[in-house]
């Protein structure tokens, strides 16, 4: 197995344990510039006695850690859309799954707080956790305390309220054959593991996974397009984003990236109209 596999490898192993980076180099006792490293393949020969920490903090065998695999995709053949987009990097909520109003209207329902006021609350603290600065368990005390409730387990809620957006998926799902495909998300830590292991996101063989949480950046800051282009590994040009959001999408174009705008309010149309952008150009 050459660096870059066995990156894609571990990293595999990290997200089926659903821990973050930061997280595993906490168990492991490892920097964080080495495990990124490692996972990016850049480290042609990391030591044994890495990757045994590695393996034992994500409490599995060495030999069972090296003989995990990810989804691997056969037949695929790699094309161009007409634009010249190559790489497609997907965004998560609104495009692929959508949940907030669920989420909070059941937490209010639980608690007895008023959903506004739970919303509102949720925000104060969003880009923090996104941007992992704040942890999960930091996000959970500190909402209960803002509510007056003993206690909230955000990730809970936020799970049980995801709703995939089906034909988005479907569309994810065929891009995969014929390009290279990534998720690029503003997220919690752990989260994008976590829907992949229950079904709620396809669990494909991404190229690249950009989680805000682990990169220390979120859209539409523009370290969060360096850091996604390295990981693509293609000239700005090559690469189209389909996000909800506006502002996302302009800093994208701003870096030289193609971009598409999806509405989940209109779902039919906003499919119909991706895939059109994402018809391979002709030979």
């Amino acid at each position: 197995m050459d660096e870059r596999g066995l990156g894609k490898q571990l990293q595999g192993a990290r997200q089926a344990a659903g821990l973050t980076q930061q997280q595993l180099c906490h168990q492991a006792s490892l920097s964080f510039s080495t495990l990124t490293k490692i996972e990016r393949g850049a480290i042609k020969a990391p030591s044994i006695f890495t990757i045994q920490a590695i393996a034992g903090a994500l409490n599995v065998g060495l030999d069972e850690l090296m003989g995990q695999t990810v989804p691997v995709r056969t037949n695929r053949t790699l094309l161009k859309t007409k634009g010249g987009a190559g790489f497609i990097y997907f965004d998560v909520n609104g495009c692929l799954v959508h949940f907030y109003q669920r989420a909070f209207a059941k937490l209010a329902e639980d608690t007895g707080v008023r959903s506004d006021i739970i919303e509102t609350a949720y925000w104060h603290y969003n880009d923090d956790v996104n941007r992992g600065v704040m942890s999960v368990g930091d996000l959970n005390a500190k909402l209960a305390e803002r509510l007056g409730v003993e206690a909230v387990n955000w990730p809970d809620y936020y799970l049980a309220a995801v709703e995939p957006v089906v034909a988005m998926q479907e569309l994810l799902a065929w891009a995969a054959e014929h390009y290279r495909i990534g998720l690029m998300s503003n997220i919690a830590p752990g989260l994008l593991a976590a829907m992949r292991r229950s079904g709620q996101l396809p669990n494909l063989a991404y190229d690249a996974i950009i989680d805000s949480s682990e990169v220390g950046a979120m859209k539409p800051e523009p370290k969060i397009y360096e850091i996604a282009q390295k990981q693509a590994a293609v000239p700005a040009g090559e690469i189209m984003l389909i996000d909800d959001d506006r502002g996302n999408l302009m800093a994208a174009e701003k870096h030289g990236w193609h971009v598409l705008s999806f509405d989940d309010a209109r779902i039919e149309e906003s499919v119909a109209r991706a895939r059109e952008a994402l018809e391979p150009a002709e030979d």
